[in-house]
């Protein structure tokens, strides 16, 4: 270096003063950095991360169109939840709501809201399950101390948190080899008067498919005209709900059916909209809980609310009021349908590569291929999924399926917008190149197997 020269002077003249500085990672630091610097540095750090456009694991957007990005960008600053000052970001709430219940065939006036994403949406649709059974439990006197609540293994976490976190006892219905959803014979002796309700999956996390929810409808509707038991039905369509109205119009699974009362969807999913933005959306307005709607003057306006978090960015809402705007019901059944041929188009070079055995591909499923080695090899799905990121960069997901179905073992594509035939066609030649170089070697090393198997992640 320039002896002349200051490690500042340096920096600006050859580039980042942190090619040969640690970078800032404990104490707070006590001064500061020019912005250039400072831009540099965090472009440094993501450029360790995963690519977006290869990463089949998961199901958030990863690409929205520059006019959306340009609505989020200028709009990053409002306060979503400051309806005094920002009424318009307010009315795009309620219009994509409108939408939303239009879409899912409410039968009449509605209400819901936005939320982070479903994790939220899921809490507080949980929460007015809890309320409204404690409302009917206790116009009849009874005891409300011990309330449950119905769901398979093939739920997302977060119906586990929302029974430890709310004092509900969840009673979980296993899954099986070779059963992957959930029924009605599955759900009937689980339920009883203290049911807050049952939830449903529509496009599960693992490989895709929907619970049966027309019979699981049936079920809560005789039950409710043999016995009195009145069990809500909250179906969870997470991915699913921007999914089956647009590709499998014909199918009942909302509030066409009778014991549905609440839907929550994640518009940063198959929405189009980048993270974080969920939905979730009441049959009716009674289908909500009064005690959970709070009414508070905020700058000098009375706003009712009733989600867990309070100040946040009004921009994915706009993003999604523009995607509805944008694409209407055309363009959403266009991009629907565009991935999910190209997942039949991925199922079908993986069934003829000899090596797979595709998972429920004749059913409805979300625009993925679930699938598994079949026969016998020196190398496993774990094995598979470190070869293709380590030949090829792909982050294709490994795991191995809930209880009682623990002992088989996944893989899972997703196929997104932006995944084209020609990408596929990659895909699928690396996956049986991967295959090729694992039986050569006997598998993968044994220390990366072994840490690819304790990894969370997969």
């Amino acid at each position: 270096m320039n002896k002349h020269l200051s490690a500042d002077q340096a920096a600006m003249l050859y580039g980042n003063r942190f090619l040969t500085e640690d970078a800032p990672d404990g104490p707070f630091p006590e001064g500061g950095m020019s912005a250039l610097d400072a831009m540099r540095l965090v472009d440094e750090e993501l450029a360790l991360e995963g690519d977006p456009n290869r990463n089949l694991a998961t199901f958030v957007t990863t690409w929205m169109e520059p006019e959306a990005q340009r609505i989020i960008g200028e709009n990053l600053y409002r306060n979503f939840i400051d309806h005094a000052e920002y009424p318009i970001s307010a009315e795009l709430e309620q219009r994509c709501i409108r939408m939303l219940a239009d879409l899912y065939h409410a039968p009449g006036e509605t209400t819901g809201c936005r939320t982070q994403g479903s994790s939220e949406a899921i809490m507080l649709g949980a929460l007015s399950l809890k309320w409204k059974w404690k409302q009917r439990r206790e116009a009849e006197s009874k005891p409300i101390d011990k309330p449950n609540l119905v769901f398979g293994g093939d739920v997302h976490v977060v119906w586990d948190k929302f029974c430890r976190y709310f004092d509900v006892e969840p009673r979980i219905v296993p899954l099986q080899d070779g059963k992957y959803v959930i029924g009605p014979e599955d759900v009937e002796p689980h339920v009883d008067e203290n049911t807050i309700g049952v939830a449903a999956v529509l496009g599960t996390t693992f490989t895709g498919h929907a619970d049966d929810i027309v019979g699981i409808n049936k079920l809560l509707v005789d039950l409710k005209g043999d016995k009195g038991l009145d069990v809500p039905l909250h179906i969870d369509g997470a991915s699913g709900g921007f999914v089956w109205p647009f590709l499998y119009p014909d199918s009942e699974w909302d509030f066409r059916l009778e014991q549905v009362r609440s839907i929550n969807v994640s518009g940063h999913k198959f929405g189009l909209v980048y993270p974080g933005i969920g939905w979730l959306i009441f049959r009716e307005k009674s289908d909500l809980a009064e005690d959970l709607v709070f009414y508070e003057n905020y700058l000098g306006k009375t706003d009712a609310t009733f989600t867990l978090n309070f100040s946040t960015g009004a921009s994915m809402v706009l993003a999604q009021y523009y995607n509805f705007v944008r694409y209407g019901r055309e363009g959403y059944a266009y991009i629907m349908k565009a991935m999910q041929l190209n997942a039949e188009a991925l199922a079908s070079k993986l069934e003829a590569n000899g090596n797979f055995e595709l998972i429920g591909a004749d059913q409805e499923q979300l625009p993925l291929v679930a699938f598994k080695l079949t026969g016998e090899q020196d190398y496993d799905e774990f094995d598979v999924s470190w070869q293709l990121s380590a030949e090829r960069g792909w982050m294709l997901p490994a795991y191995t399926m809930p209880p009682n179905a623990e002992d088989v073992k996944v893989l899972r594509a997703l196929v997104k917008q932006t995944l084209s035939r020609e990408q596929i066609d990659r895909l699928a030649d690396d996956i049986q190149t991967a295959c090729e170089t694992l039986e050569k070697k006997g598998g993968a090393h044994p220390s990366e197997r072994k840490k690819m198997k304790a990894s969370p992640g997969y």
